[in-house]
């Protein structure tokens, strides 16, 4: 059992409140998941710049001369901005294969969590509300964000193995339930080049919808064809830069609502984690059907 959360807004006055709002969702969904807990947010996209999420076990010596060190490896100026065992490694679009090449050479203990030019990723052991505090997820602005929280039932509860998986630029996926075809899917997969850090099953999930996209199809149209390919029970929240997508597995029996407004579109395990919302009380309100791919973009 775990918990879900997922906010796309569709009106830029929310844009501030993003972090606020989607903290007090998450804060609902603690009971569903106490071990750990994640979350991606989606700030506007930049143009010429690239961000690394970075995390580290030992971040007062990993993180200490770490922008100096990647900007002597690339040649190139970067940012790095601190925030607990997490980091934001801003470096030159055109850069950014070099960074990361120079990351796991200079700075194996450091691990990526997530790169692209509008997603941060944060996630920790912890319970969820210290996790989110952690990070000031109630400070931080954005277009969408995707929220988990996680009681481990197949793979350890460590950092790694926390939600949200992202195994593609500006994309991540936040899954509650457990894939049966996984082990298989995954040596498929790294067949045909993927890359995993985790024998978690819902990282094979993240890295197949990455698979597809990478072969010109958009998040709904990967969602679909994940319908054929994915075994087991299985509801997914996923993000891309422009993009917001939810889907069930035909039996759906994990739990799931939904909410949208002129303002945003919600997505919560359970009604709770969207009471709050503005203007809920006029949304329409829905359980999403079984089988089906609900997906927004701007």
């Amino acid at each position: 059992m775990c918990g879900i959360v997922g906010l796309f807004l569709k009106d830029k006055a929310l844009e501030p409140q993003l972090g606020a709002l989607t903290n007090e969702m998450l804060t609902t969904m603690c009971g569903r998941g106490p071990d750990s807990a994640g979350f991606a947010v989606y700030g506007d996209a930049l143009n010429d710049r690239a961000k690394i999420t970075l995390q580290s076990p030992n971040p007062a010596t990993d993180f200490a001369n770490l922008n100096a060190l990647i900007s002597g490896a690339i040649g190139h100026a970067v940012e790095l901005r601190i925030k607990s065992s997490h980091a934001v490694l801003t470096v030159p679009k055109d850069q950014l294969d070099a960074a990361k090449t120079a990351l796991r050479s200079q700075a194996p203990s450091v691990r990526i969590m997530a790169t692209g030019s509008a997603i941060e990723i944060y996630k920790e052991v912890g319970y969820p509300t210290s996790v989110a505090s952690r990070f000031e997820l109630a400070k931080m602005t954005g277009t969408h964000a995707i929220g988990h929280t996680r009681m481990a039932t197949e793979s350890a509860v460590t950092t790694l193995g926390s939600h949200p998986f992202s195994t593609g630029p500006d994309q991540c996926l936040v899954h509650n339930g457990s894939l049966s075809n996984h082990n298989n899917l995954r040596r498929e997969l790294r067949h045909d080049g993927m890359t995993f850090e985790t024998e978690n099953d819902s990282e094979v999930a993240a890295a197949y919808l990455t698979w597809r996209m990478n072969q010109g199809m958009n998040l709904g149209e990967a969602l679909t064809k994940s319908l054929d390919d994915l075994d087991g029970f299985f509801t997914f929240v996923v993000g891309t830069k422009n993009g917001f997508g939810v889907l069930r597995d035909p039996i759906a029996c994990k739990p799931a609502v939904m909410a949208e407004t002129d303002q945003y579109v919600a997505f919560g395990s359970e009604y709770r984690a969207l009471v709050n919302l503005p203007g809920i009380e006029t949304a329409k309100v829905w359980e999403p059907e079984p089988g089906t791919v609900y997906f927004w973009e701007r």
